[in-house]
């Protein structure tokens, strides 16, 4: 193992050795090593041995000419340095090549975190879709900001200012997990901006669209999904809160629906009055699905409750011929069409199970009982009335 005096010329003109690698050790900088193999390439290293201990380490640096001598030597310095302070800087570097790629980051989200949330399918299309053919190889912890808002960037420039804004989201979250479970220590999505300008959305269905709509459940829609969809509209709750009806948790002598705090997505059990009409699609549904738990059970046995019904809406959607509607404007047009019957705003947010601020919703649970019994009979009643062009018995409220 020659020792020389290394200098920039001499490392540009070092040839290789046939058949053999050769170690060079400089004499200016003691540890410092230029390992030269039989291919040609050039790369520095640094031998040391850590404070209290009689073993020799080497720990690669960098290679030549990416890494240049004066950078190599300083490097060399700082290794000798924290080598004699007690510090193994080998062992950092190794828990470096173990940390995780981003792929693998994303993997472990997917099975540790998403796989409980409704937007698993989601996460999972944009991650394989964006984000591996981006980052998957590189490790998690070196991405920085300017590779998010390049990816943010590419993706406005396809015309999706609105899936960059979710991309962002999604990123953010997994970073979070991935701190959450120390498997990363900085976020790379801090004080990045949203690229995309968001719109509240306000669509709300006028009395011949929801004609149309209605029509369309019936006559695209398997009957047990037309039903899901006519519920969701009577009742206003969430789709995944009336696709996962219990049977246990329908009272029809009190004609009381709870959803449980584990379905209810502000985690808080939710009692629903079953107006008239909505105690007549259940009652209905109870012909097909007696036995089962679920009111809309799955059509794979035993596989739990319907789950995924967009393809279905799809369906309404383009045979109504109303193209700009979503699922969630139906669950808007039931509360805005009962304010517009001079229902309270305070009434209608009880029927929606919004969440509330304060420990006063804990003492006041079945306080509105009446008054959302009333508004959604109300609401039932104009809804019929609106489908078949009869009025019927309009209730008072208090």
């Amino acid at each position: 193992m020659p020792s020389v005096t290394m200098s920039a010329l001499w490392l540009k003109t070092l040839q290789a050795t046939e058949n053999r690698q050769v170690d060079y050790f400089d004499t200016k900088q003691p540890g410092l090593c230029l390992r030269i193999g039989k291919s040609g390439v050039k790369s520095f290293s640094v031998l040391y041995r850590v404070k209290g201990s009689r073993k020799k380490r080497r720990i690669t640096i960098g290679k030549f000419p990416a890494l240049s001598l004066g950078d190599a030597r300083k490097k060399a310095r700082e290794v000798i340095i924290e080598a004699e302070r007690g510090k193994d800087p080998g062992s950092k570097k190794q828990e470096l090549l173990q940390a995780p790629t981003f792929k693998q980051l994303c993997d472990i989200y997917l099975e540790k975190h998403a796989i409980h949330k409704r937007s698993f399918k989601e996460d999972k299309r944009k991650i394989e879709h964006d984000l591996i053919p981006a980052w998957g190889n590189a490790k998690a912890h070196k991405l920085r900001r300017r590779d998010v808002i390049a990816l943010l960037d590419k993706i406005v420039d396809r015309g999706s200012p609105i899936s960059a804004n979710r991309t962002l989201a999604l990123v953010r979250k997994i970073y979070n997990f991935g701190i959450e479970r120390d498997l990363v220590e900085v976020n790379p999505c801090t004080r990045i901006k949203a690229p995309g300008k968001e719109k509240q959305r306000d669509r709300v269905l006028n009395t011949e669209e929801i004609k149309r709509l209605w029509a369309a459940f019936d006559e695209a829609l398997t009957p047990m999904m037309a039903n899901i969809q006519k519920l969701r509209l009577i009742t206003a709750q969430r789709g995944i809160e009336v696709c996962s009806m219990r049977w246990q948790d329908i009272d029809f002598e009190t004609g009381w629906w709870t959803i449980p705090a584990e379905i209810a997505k502000n985690k808080m059990a939710h009692r629903v009055p079953l107006s008239s009409m909505a105690l007549r699609i259940i009652q209905e549904q109870k012909k097909v699905t007696p036995d089962d738990i679920y009111v809309f059970p799955s059509r794979k046995k035993n596989t739990g409750h319907v789950k995924w019904f967009q393809k279905s809406f799809n369906k309404v959607r383009d045979h109504s011929g109303l193209d700009d509607v979503t699922m969630h404007d139906l669950r808007r047009t039931a509360a805005s069409h009962m304010t517009g019957m001079g229902i309270s705003r305070l009434v209608v947010s009880k029927v929606l199970n919004h969440a509330e601020k304060g420990i006063t919703h804990v003492y006041d649970r079945h306080s509105y009982d009446g008054e959302k019994r009333a508004a959604l009979e109300k609401w039932s009643l104009r809804l019929e009335e609106i489908l078949t062009g009869r009025q019927g018995k309009v209730v008072n409220l208090r």
